[in-house]
């Protein structure tokens, strides 16, 4: 629960940090890099040496990577069909692509499953959302900000992100058996606990209410992807389909049915992808999902 609070602790506390004069009004530029940067890599370090790898992982895995694939068709389909800009597209499918699987996820699972549950919620966040943002996420948002760039380019952009780099490095860890000490795994844990206070403060310094924004029709759309048709879509396959019935199953489809992603509005926002629109799916998202989740919920325990 107090997660929940500080959630909409952070987001409010950056909306009226809009207002104080003396606050440096690109801050949140600032706080951007401090996740990529320092935040992300440290959650990555901490976590994935410690992930212990089966054929089984592959379907809460899977959600991060379908999702993402599913938006990248979805949106560029529509994207063509009705002409949208580059970056209208990229904001799409990278914001609607990406759930929050950690900092919404995790409580949210805790509270349904139980520790259980948690284990779960890690494989689908780190392997998952997580190496989905280090790498697609990064691919898509290269493309679609028209900046110039080549394959190379690009290719030595994802290689050089600091959470791929540390992604990288934590799976040769995971695959010799080999952890951090006790200390420096307190110290990862501790800088990657930064992750969503300070996103959620610079979604917040972002965040403008206009009754007027043409981003209404395209956020409405993006988040109908995200909190209706994705879940759905997993239900279908996983439980309908293939006849999987199990906590890992459930706790895969809740993640999946969660809000987009605050840093994959941080990534749209850093190359230009519309910083309004994936600031509100974000902000409207996450609150919108409680409803969401609840009757996802009740079709997993009912059917």
């Amino acid at each position: 629960m107090e997660n929940i609070i500080l959630l909409f602790l952070c987001l409010v506390t950056g909306f009226f940090l809009q207002r104080v004069k003396d606050f440096p009004p690109n801050s949140f530029k600032t706080l951007n890099q401090f996740v990529l940067y320092l935040s992300l890599p440290a959650l990555a370090l901490f976590y994935i040496p410690k992930i212990q790898l089966s054929t089984d992982l592959l379907y809460p895995i899977g959600i991060a990577w379908i999702t993402f694939f599913m938006s990248y068709l979805f949106f560029s389909a529509l994207g063509k069909h009705f002409g949208w800009s580059k970056k209208l597209t990229g904001c799409l499918i990278i914001t609607a692509g990406l759930g929050n699987t950690s900092f919404v996820g995790f409580p949210v699972v805790e509270a349904l499953f139980g520790k259980e549950g948690l284990k779960t919620a890690i494989i689908v966040d780190q392997p998952g959302s997580f190496v989905v943002l280090a790498t697609l996420g990064l691919l898509v948002a290269s493309i679609f900000s028209r900046r110039e760039a080549s394959f190379s380019m690009i290719t030595k952009k994802i290689f050089f992100f600091p959470p791929f780099i540390a992604f990288l490095i934590a799976c040769l860890m995971n695959v010799f058996n080999f952890d951090f000490s006790s200390e420096l795994q307190l110290v990862f844990q501790k800088i990657g606990s930064t992750v969503s206070p300070i996103a959620l403060v610079s979604v917040g310094l972002q965040l403008k209410f206009d009754k007027y924004s043409k981003h209404w029709p395209f956020l409405g759309l993006g988040l109908f992807f995200k909190l209706v048709l994705m879940p759905a879509f997993f239900y279908g396959l996983y439980v309908l389909l293939l006849g999987q019935n199990s906590t890992m199953i459930n706790v895969s489809i809740i993640e999946s049915a969660m809000a987009p992603m605050i840093t994959a509005s941080i990534l749209a926002t850093t190359y230009g992808l519309k910083p309004k629109l994936s600031s509100m799916m974000v902000c409207f998202g996450i609150p919108l999902s409680f409803l969401t989740l609840a009757f996802w919920y009740w079709v997993l325990s009912t059917f």
